[in-house]
């Protein structure tokens, strides 16, 4: 597949060629390869050093990965059930049950994208989503009150594209961004705040 992403400065390569595909092959992802884009997302930066986010994961094949999979949306559960693995994230709020975590999903936002590029650097792909069943992931986890749930991974090797519905298969390419100047500013706001087109 092409990628025509550019970057308006120089930077690493490996941030244009991420990106997040919904075709996944059936080739297997091992346990190992699970926990190798677990420990990179470990040794993301947080506040205090206070590390909030907490991974759940499942395997395709396994009875954990079926569990994942049924607390997505429909639309996510019918391409990512061909994905190696799912890893669901959460973040803490609080700990000790007073002590406030403000920057838990800043924190855990950069623990995602750690995971994510360990993920691209070993071959694999990781597409992030947000289109889960929010109200029942801390009742069929188990998650205490002081857990929020923030977004699930689907993990694996890139499929072709044909396995997709038409729909999504003309989707599937490598996102573009915004231009720097539509998010950027130098001392203050002087722009409006537009939904990507």
């Amino acid at each position: 597949m092409s990628n025509t992403r550019t970057s308006d400065y120089p930077i690493d390569r490996q941030f244009l060629d991420r990106w997040s595909p919904r075709a996944f092959s059936d080739r297997p992802v091992t346990e190992e390869q699970v926990l190798t884009v677990l420990e990179a997302a470990r040794w993301a930066p947080s506040a205090s050093n206070l590390q909030p986010w907490r991974f759940f994961y499942g395997l395709r094949g396994e009875p954990e990965f079926d569990t994942l999979l049924s607390l997505l949306v429909p639309f996510n559960e019918g391409w990512a059930r061909n994905a190696g693995a799912l890893i669901f994230i959460t973040s803490v709020i609080s700990f000790d049950g007073s002590r406030q975590n403000i920057t838990h999903s800043f924190d855990t936002g950069s623990a995602f994208m750690s995971l994510s590029l360990q993920a691209h650097s070993m071959g694999l792909v990781a597409h992030g989503m947000a289109g889960i069943e929010f109200e029942k992931v801390p009742v069929v986890l188990r998650l205490p009150s002081d857990l929020k749930v923030e977004a699930a991974v689907a993990v694996g090797y890139q499929g072709d594209v044909s396995t997709l519905p038409e729909a999504l298969q003309k989707r599937e390419v490598p996102s573009q961004r915004q231009p720097l100047t539509d998010m950027v500013f130098k001392g203050h706001f002087t722009g409006e705040i537009k939904a990507p087109s």
